[in-house]
């Protein structure tokens, strides 16, 4: 869906809402904390472009963003959009898209 030289985004494949996206670093690690500062400080300028683009194309008051950290051993942000706080709860049940869902929303997001 998004891509830099340091940066991937992409559809989570169990979202919690339309829209909702991974950001993940190109270099393997773990744990948000053990990144070096130089690639953690450009995550987030690069998932603010990437939000942006999904507030275009998602209805929704804001764009969350949650660092779990223990669901795969690779650090992530998930951008999340909500119109309140309990749109953040990953206890709740995921949504499910057709791949052409999914694929429309990723050309949708990437066109904004």
């Amino acid at each position: 869906m998004a891509e830099n030289d340091e940066f991937y985004a992409f559809l989570d494949i169990n979202p919690l809402a339309k829209g909702h996206t991974l950001v993940v670093p190109k270099t393997e690690v773990d744990y948000i904390f053990d990144m070096e500062d130089e690639l953690l400080e450009g995550m987030l300028p690069f998932a603010k472009k990437v939000g942006k683009r999904i507030e275009k194309v998602v209805p929704c008051e804001r764009i969350g963003i949650a660092v779990i950290g223990l669901e795969v051993p690779h650090c992530h942000i998930h951008l999340v959009p909500i119109n309140g706080i309990h749109d953040l709860d990953f206890s709740r049940p995921k949504l499910e898209f057709s791949q052409e869902e999914f694929a429309g929303i990723a050309e949708a997001i990437r066109n904004a």
